[in-house]
């Protein structure tokens, strides 16, 4: 009875979860980087340590940068 369910969750389980973080991956890896070049030390820490399988990335690239696509300069000390 066990293997008829173990089965079918190994067997799609797998992939789903590879595809899924490759998803989250890309995703994340833009929103951070476009975050670090305006220096939106907030954000970047936000999109760092929240995984939302991608949804505040997007939002970030789409929304909140495209406010104003110049960078913010950094404070000075």
């Amino acid at each position: 009875m066990e293997n008829l369910i173990v089965g079918p969750i190994a067997t799609f389980g797998l992939p789903l979860v590879v595809l899924i973080s490759i998803w989250t991956l890309v995703w994340k890896g833009w929103a951070l980087w476009l975050a670090a070049r305006r220096a939106e030390k907030w954000w970047f820490i936000a999109l760092l340590v929240l995984n939302t399988l991608a949804i505040l990335e997007i939002v970030y690239i789409f929304f909140i940068a495209k406010r104003s696509d110049k960078p913010k300069e950094p404070k000075q000390v």
